[in-house]
């Protein structure tokens, strides 16, 4: 059975209001929820940023819902508080809660001040810090030397299932790589042809068999024109190339890039339509590809009307195609 999630975007809303969606999301039957966890958003238009772990223990207990969130451990985050992090809320919320891992971008990372690593580096340092969290799960004392330093910790409160690490990729090479390592995949909604690219390369690299989950960047509104102007003001510094979202540092230079971008660029990037129907129809194309957990994001800022009539008319067609 494939889960349809609400995708609770941080950097959009404030805690409160997205721990209101949530609540309505579960009533509407959406049955499951993803977080993002950002420092900064994508753009001063966007607005927001709240602290994601605060949020999530507040959202579980005020749901039944599965959630996961989407982090990146190495530089604002120490490996070591993130294995604490996750294990308490498995360890209240047992079974409910999954954590994805990333190599990160810039915009969030670099405000520690320190220096910002290439790509084949951070992926070096997210595999240590992979590592670390796991052992620290299964009880072990961790001492590391590497990208990341650890010395004699151990995590002593555990949930008994550890959480499942699945690897965030956005580009072929990553989900190949991520393929040998992690629990599972998570990805957004490329166009078709590159989607099935990133599966294939997840499935190659070891991935055969493990869950897929996916990340849909839509906008539904009352008519087509509304659709589209709305994701163009919210989501037009989020397009562009896996190398440039990771590499810029603030708000305002992703607003700069964005600056040439035309409102119909965005029909590449997000699914945008007024038609119930077509997007029942690019919801079963994830299901046909293997995704067992669909997150619906929808990037404009009309979330109770989108909940109201996807709860009501899409997640029951989409569900009746399972």
């Amino acid at each position: 059975m494939v889960k349809f999630g609400y995708h609770a975007s941080h950097e959009q809303f404030k805690p409160s209001r997205l721990l209101e969606y949530v609540q309505t999301a579960e009533k509407a039957g959406f049955n499951a929820v993803l977080s993002s966890d950002h420092f900064h958003p994508w753009s001063d238009r966007q607005g927001e940023s709240g602290y994601a772990w605060s949020w999530l223990g507040a959202a579980m207990q005020a749901t039944n819902l599965p959630f996961g969130v989407v982090c990146a451990p190495g530089q604002r985050y120490h490996p070591a508080i993130i294995a604490q992090a996750a294990a308490t809320l498995a360890e209240m919320f047992p079974q409910r809660f999954w954590v994805a891992l990333g190599s990160g971008q810039a915009i969030n990372e670099q405000i520690t001040g320190e220096g910002w690593l290439a790509k084949c580096d951070r992926n070096i340092r997210l595999k240590e810090c992979v590592d670390i969290i796991r052992a620290l799960w299964a009880g072990e004392t961790v001492t590391h030397y590497g990208l990341i330093t650890v010395e004699k910790a151990k995590l002593y409160t555990r949930p008994q299932i550890p959480p499942l690490i699945i690897g965030a990729a956005i580009t072929p090479q990553t989900a190949e790589w991520v393929g040998s390592w992690a629990d599972g995949l998570i990805t957004i909604s490329h166009p078709d042809e590159k989607l099935k690219e990133v599966v294939e390369a997840f499935r190659r690299g070891g991935g055969e068999g493990k869950p897929m989950y996916l990340k849909v960047q839509l906008s539904y509104a009352k008519d087509e024109t509304t659709a589209l102007q709305t994701a163009y003001e919210q989501w037009r510094t989020n397009i562009f190339k896996s190398s440039v979202l990771s590499d810029l540092r603030h708000p305002h230079q992703f607003d700069a890039a964005a600056e040439f971008v035309k409102p119909e660029d965005m029909y590449q990037f997000v699914r945008i339509s007024a038609d119930i129907e077509q997007h029942i129809k690019w919801l079963q194309k994830y299901i046909e590809l293997g995704f067992s957990e669909i997150y619906l994001h929808n990037v404009n800022r009309e979330q109770e009307n989108f909940i109201a009539v996807f709860g009501e008319k899409v997640l029951p067609g989409a569900k009746h195609l399972v």
